[in-house]
């Protein structure tokens, strides 16, 4: 059943109702725009709420603001999940951005003038500009030859990681040598033998340099604004970069063990690449996730058929992305600078709202 919203339909649809949404609705709100925030979740923050009890931040308080809103804590505390997840909400009530909770999206298209939203429950939301706001954590993605693990190893994504106490076994591998795969299991590795997979090696930066925070250096060195399509942008976007220890530093201290990139993984062994074969008690797959906009319908976007964009304005007129890995530069998904983003995007907002042309370049479509 469809229950079309009878209330006055608002300038703007923003869908997704964390950082990146709330960092957009603030600028809405400071434009007097009328707008909507629609959250798949029942409360605001609740994505933060749900992931492992240790996970902290690797930007401390004073870069991990929204705009208008500065982080309560002290400038230098790492802030945990929890904190993260009560200062979206304080933010939220701040500005009294009206979210509607608990009402995902389901399909977006376009309508007379602009697009129509539908949710789960069938209610129908028509706006003539949308903000896709729904982050880069959508689809945990675990490889094909998890499959052929035997029922009696414990498994599971670091998505669903919570605490230790909830992994089986003595012997733990965590497989993804990112920052959430190192973080977990360098906490395992306290009480349980932790192996870590970790496949390329990956660029590292110290959490802290000579009593700074290493994004305090990275800010001052102008390495948070290089822009994605530039030579420099396009050397560093291709891989994720590691904040804090190293794996191999966390190996020489006798911390865990490092292994390479899992290959097979059949009844009770796993081997890798370079041909060593381990037999774990439990699997902690820290390996990443993928990108889930099955929801909106394709002929938006032809004839390119997929989703075109240029620092988040697409190649469908008043669609819109925010808050994905490098959308513009390192910081895009970062909870202290998509502020920025969601400002570059406003004046396009406007400029579209008020009739007048838009002055920057046109969207990329080959970039998605």
């Amino acid at each position: 059943m469809m229950i079309r919203d009878t209330s006055a339909p608002p300038a703007v649809l923003v869908i997704g109702g964390g950082q990146a949404g709330l960092a957009m609705g603030y600028h809405l709100r400071q434009a007097a725009l009328p707008f909507r925030i629609l959250d798949s979740a029942s409360r605001t923050g609740a994505s933060w709420r749900e992931r492992w009890d240790g996970l902290r931040l690797f930007t401390p308080a004073r870069y991990s603001s929204l705009p208008g809103f500065p982080f309560p804590a002290a400038p230098e505390h790492y802030p945990g999940k929890d904190e993260v997840a009560a200062y979206l909400e304080a933010y939220a009530a701040h500005f009294a951005l009206p979210v509607i909770p608990h009402d995902p999206v389901v399909s977006l298209a376009r309508a007379d003038g602009g697009y129509r939203a539908t949710t789960r429950a069938g209610r129908v939301h028509e706006a003539p500009q949308v903000v896709v706001a729904t982050g880069p954590f959508q689809t945990p993605w675990i490889p094909p030859c998890a499959a052929g693990l035997s029922p009696d190893i414990q498994q599971m994504h670091s998505a669903e990681y919570r605490r230790p106490e909830d992994v089986a076994g003595d012997d733990v591998l965590v497989v993804g040598g990112g920052n959430s795969g190192v973080q977990i299991a360098e906490e395992l590795a306290a009480t349980r033998r932790v192996t870590l997979s970790v496949g390329a090696r990956m660029p590292r930066l110290p959490e802290r340099m000579l009593g700074r925070s290493i994004f305090w250096w990275l800010e001052r060195m102008g390495m948070l604004d290089v822009p994605v399509d530039s030579a420099l942008g396009r050397r560093m976007s291709r891989t994720e970069t590691l904040i804090g220890t190293s794996p191999r530093t966390l190996a020489r201290d006798g911390v865990l063990r490092v292994i390479g990139r899992v290959q097979e993984a059949r009844g009770g062994e796993i081997r890798t690449a370079d041909g060593v074969v381990i037999h774990p008690d439990a699997v902690i797959w820290a390996t990443g996730y993928r990108p889930d906009h099955g929801w909106i319908d394709p002929d938006l976007f032809r004839p390119a058929g997929h989703v075109g964009q240029h620092r988040g304005v697409t190649t469908a007129p008043g669609l819109y992305f925010l808050g994905l890995p490098w959308m513009h530069t390192r910081g895009s998904a970062l909870i202290g600078w998509v502020g920025r983003d969601a400002e570059y995007l406003l004046r396009h907002i406007v400029q579209r709202a008020t009739g007048r042309a838009a002055t920057d370049q046109p969207p990329l479509p080959e970039r998605s």
